[in-house]
């Protein structure tokens, strides 16, 4: 028995070698946790605490739905009738608190329906079957959607 027992640490510098890569291992991946997760991560769950702050401390850009209504009465009630009733203005015309300061100077965007509708109308298998979808190469014969459509409430 005694010289099974010497057989098996007969050459124990191997395990010695493989324990310490391993503690190295360990070592070097708590390293990198320390140097970069951030402090706050775990705080108050599976995220950041400090994004909330970091965040909130940033400014304003968006003016929302009822400052457009303010100067564009007309177009937000043509949208309230149509099926983008529920899609935001600035989902589309992008961020508009400078625009809604100062109109003169801070023009509003006018996107592209070329590019714009087919984000969100292309044909795609991921899609519901009732989103209406389209393959706009096929469907326009290259003219933009606001040919035929008005984006606001759209309708043939």
């Amino acid at each position: 028995m005694s010289k099974r027992r010497r057989s098996l640490f007969e050459d124990k510098q191997h395990l010695v070698r493989m324990a310490g890569i391993f503690a190295a291992g360990i070592v070097i991946f708590l390293g990198l946790q320390m140097a970069l997760v951030p402090k706050t991560f775990g705080l108050y769950g599976h995220y950041r605490a400090a994004a909330i702050g970091e965040e909130a401390s940033k400014p304003l850009t968006f003016a929302g739905r009822a400052t457009c209504a303010t100067c564009h009465l007309a177009v937000i009630d043509a949208h309230k009738a149509g099926k983008h009733a529920r899609i935001g203005c600035e989902s589309c015309h992008g961020a508009q608190l400078g625009h809604s300061k100062d109109p003169a100077h801070a023009k509003a965007q006018k996107p592209d329906p070329k590019k714009l509708c087919p984000a969100c109308h292309e044909m795609n298998v991921a899609r519901p079957k009732w989103f209406k979808q389209v393959k706009s190469a096929e469907h326009s014969s290259g003219e933009p959607c606001n040919t035929c459509h008005q984006p606001h409430a759209p309708q043939l």
